[in-house]
């Protein structure tokens, strides 16, 4: 069984764990967070035109039958 930890050792443990964090710059934050803007846009796009070209086909397939 594991032994428990104060509340006091465990903060004194989180603080010393966070301080080994290496913490992104602001211009890395701002880079990151376009390129994931810039990503999310393209994959937008992406399922946007194969959802028309389904519908189309599948429009196309379904009027064939007629």
């Amino acid at each position: 069984m594991a032994s428990k930890t104060n509340p006091f050792t465990f903060l004194q443990q989180v603080r010393s764990e966070t301080s080994k964090v290496t913490w992104p710059s602001r211009r890395e934050t701002m880079i990151s967070t376009l390129m994931v803007f810039v990503m999310v846009f393209f994959a937008a796009l992406f399922f946007f035109a194969a959802d028309q070209l389904m519908g189309w086909l599948i429009g196309l397939v379904l009027n064939a039958g007629i």
